[in-house]
């Protein structure tokens, strides 16, 4: 008997003690929990080999957990699989599609496979493709593949969004557009599960996000959340002569200090009083015998949270 999709359902996606093993010794994933509430935008951030990935596509039923629960609008990928494709939409981060069909026939073709699909150009048009829609897929910029990539994955109208990296290689203009889709999509009461490199694009979009790292995660909140528990709120960079032997545990002495990270030669202080602060760098420094080169101040973001908890920039390789 069919199963029913009940928008009043508190949480959309919910894994338990999560775990994926590859030759018996690779641990991808390591007892991962994680809760989506219906109707939220939420980010799951992490860096290469962190194990995101693996949890993106045992979410998505392409890959089976070596132990663990999923649960997707209520209901597992064991006893409702074809309900659950019904109701889910996935963008990959590389979304391979024939290079011989044109774009509406590509969306078409998509929309074939649902029940209650949306009409192909109304989905062309929302994703401005339409002057596309003759076109050859191969024929395709690299911007325009994605927002296809996207494409395809509204066409069948879903109740939950993966989208993995979906602004890669937009340029800035399409990149906001997108943005503008995934908040209209979420305005009609749609989930979406997003994993970007942009941390920008994390800020603005998600309503909550988790830190995966080593296969677990490590944080979890809305980004002013996060941001919050990094000690301060704004962030003091520093960078001066002949300091090479300074400790940076030096400078966690100064006033108003919370934490202290040193890379390529920039000191950066996480502060909640910058006023307070700064004068005090200014007088440590004059008294090292050092000149300052560089001083910057600027509000705390979740690229420094991210840093301060992986040791890692999201960008890194």
């Amino acid at each position: 008997m069919p199963v029913r999709y009940n928008a009043s359902m508190a949480v959309a996606i919910q894994c338990r003690d999560l775990r994926k093993t590859y030759d018996g010794k690779v641990e991808a994933v390591r007892g991962l929990n994680l809760e989506v509430q219906a109707g939220e935008c939420f980010g799951l951030l992490g860096p290469n080999g962190a194990g995101k990935t693996t949890t993106i596509e045992i979410l998505e039923g392409l890959l089976a957990p070596t132990s663990g629960q999923v649960s997707i609008l209520g209901h597992t990928w064991e006893t409702h699989s074809r309900e659950l494709r019904e109701w889910l939409g996935i963008s990959l981060q590389e979304t391979r599609l024939s290079e011989k069909l044109s774009v509406l026939e590509t969306v078409e073709l998509f929309a074939s496979f649902y029940h209650r699909p949306r009409p192909a150009r109304e989905v062309l048009e929302q994703l401005q493709l339409t002057e596309k829609a003759d076109a050859w897929v191969g024929k395709l910029s690299g911007g325009q593949k994605q927002r296809l990539a996207v494409a395809t994955a509204l066409v069948g109208n879903p109740k939950v969004l993966f989208l993995d990296e979906p602004t890669t290689g937009l340029d800035p203009q399409s990149r906001r557009q997108l943005w503008d889709i995934v908040r209209e999509f979420q305005g009609r009461g749609g989930t979406i599960l997003l994993t970007t490199h942009y941390m920008d694009e994390a800020e603005r979009l998600c309503d909550r996000l988790a830190i995966v790292d080593h296969g677990q995660i490590i944080a979890e909140g809305s980004p002013a959340e996060l941001i919050a528990r990094l000690g301060g709120h704004h962030v003091v960079e520093f960078a001066a002569s002949n300091l090479e032997g300074k400790a940076p545990e030096a400078w966690s002495q100064l006033p108003g200090v919370e934490s202290v990270r040193h890379e390529d030669g920039l000191f950066s202080l996480s502060v909640r009083e910058p006023h307070l602060t700064i004068p005090a760098l200014l007088d440590a420094v004059e008294q090292q015998g050092s000149q300052l080169m560089h001083l910057t101040t600027r509000q705390a973001s979740l690229e420094d949270v991210f840093v301060r908890l992986t040791g890692r920039h999201l960008r890194e390789e």
